[in-house]
């Protein structure tokens, strides 16, 4: 049960005429009220070919992320449809599938890992993420290039160290019993003295398909992280790696329109624009108001500027605003940065569509801090929605919802 501290809200008979009445499906700023300007809703054709404002990418966007109605799809398909969860930390997927889906529970996506139809590993940007077992053995090895970059950082810690010798023994730890970070530093520095242990344990990760083995990941359990390969904890043979283009192409079906600069950022990729070019007369292009060509799917959805865009709680590093070298059609200029301080990060919140403020729940609260002064209505919204996520992801607890400072 959750106790509002906050003003009059929207009532469910306004928010189902709104959502009836939308269509399917930056430099935007975190108002209170829909933009209005030329600038952020007209398109515009140049020489060049449609331009989209930033707020026209901001609906296109937020329709593939299933952002803007939620989704009755089961978990499982939006792991696969979003090509994976940003998940760093434990609960951020949770709470991502949570904003997008209609009848979502943590129960849903924890019985997926559980039940080893979902994996956590590192792929894209080098960074852990919840994929679907078939997508942890073909994505992993795409991005092995990247992986293998990475371990440049850490040469001067590998002086003397044989890379392949050091992956066969690595395999051999994991795949004998899950192994801690821990556990590799000391085993494979008994094996190479005079290296950096944390280099060793890095460089084993980069080189093997190395997965979080449950209970880790699953919701209100908590575990250390134990690592085994992917082959061994699926119980399945290595498979070849996706093929760049489906991968440009998936990756414009959740993200696009996009530039090529935008994919590899989401994937941490370089030299893609040859797959964009090879592609191109399967795909129509646009410019963004920057004069930055855009690609993407014929019959993928380019919702009307005006669309309206229901509030969201996202977590902390959600790929909504990580996958774009351009971050303005989702978080205006003046946010820019605003979502974290030092080493903490805070969970983001959108009005509009955009960034607008962050949250976090904090003992029997949820605070949430707006970056401009909402309005009454939009603060009523706001308070909905929060009732909403937390009657889904903690529906024993009753929480206060208020409105305050989190960042200092």
């Amino acid at each position: 049960m959750t106790k509002r501290t906050t003003s009059k809200r929207t009532t469910p008979e306004r928010a189902t005429r709104e959502r009836a009445t939308s269509e399917r499906t930056a430099s935007e700023p975190a108002t209170s009220e829909p933009a209005t300007s030329e600038r952020s809703t007209k398109q515009t054709t140049t020489a060049a070919g449609l331009v989209l404002s930033p707020r026209a990418l901001n609906r296109a966007t937020l329709d593939r992320q299933l952002l803007l109605r939620r989704s009755p799809l089961a978990a499982r398909a939006v792991v696969e449809h979003l090509v994976g969860l940003q998940g760093q930390e434990v609960k951020p997927p949770y709470y991502a599938l949570a904003a997008r889906l209609d009848g979502f529970t943590p129960g849903e996506l924890s019985g997926l890992l559980a039940d080893r139809a979902a994996v956590r590993i590192v792929t894209m940007r080098s960074t852990i993420h919840l994929h679907t077992a078939e997508d942890s053995l073909t994505l992993r090895p795409l991005v092995q290039p990247a992986r293998d970059r990475e371990i440049n950082y850490f040469r001067k810690g590998l002086v003397g160290v044989d890379l392949e010798r050091l992956a066969v023994l690595a395999r051999d730890l994991v795949e004998a019993e899950p192994r801690t970070m821990k556990q590799l530093r000391e085993a494979l520095g008994a094996e190479w003295p005079g290296a950096d242990p944390q280099s060793l344990a890095v460089a084993a990760r980069c080189k093997l398909p190395l997965v979080q083995v449950t209970p880790r990941g699953l919701w209100g359990r908590s575990a250390q992280v134990a690592l085994t390969t992917a082959e061994h904890w699926l119980g399945r043979p290595a498979e070849p790696a996706a093929s760049p283009d489906s991968t440009v192409l998936r990756y414009l079906a959740a993200f696009g329109p996009a530039s090529v600069k935008d994919m590899q950022t989401w994937s941490g990729l370089t030299r893609m624009r040859p797959v964009f070019e090879r592609l191109r007369p399967e795909l129509v292009t646009f410019r963004d108001e920057s004069g930055i060509e855009l690609f993407d799917l014929p019959e993928a959805p380019r919702p009307d500027p005006e669309t309206p865009a229901p509030p969201r709680f996202l977590p902390e590093f959600d790929n909504l605003l990580l996958s774009h070298a351009d971050r303005t059609r989702v978080i205006p200029p003046a946010n820019r940065g605003r979502t974290w301080q030092a080493n903490t990060f805070y969970c983001p919140l959108l009005v509009d569509g955009f960034l607008a403020g962050v949250w976090r729940i904090l003992g029997d609260a949820l605070v949430i801090e707006e970056f401009t002064e909402l309005t009454k209505a939009q603060r009523g919204e706001v308070t909905e929605e929060g009732e909403r996520m937390l009657k889904v992801m903690h529906p024993e607890a009753s929480y206060d919802i208020r409105f305050g400072t989190l960042i200092p």
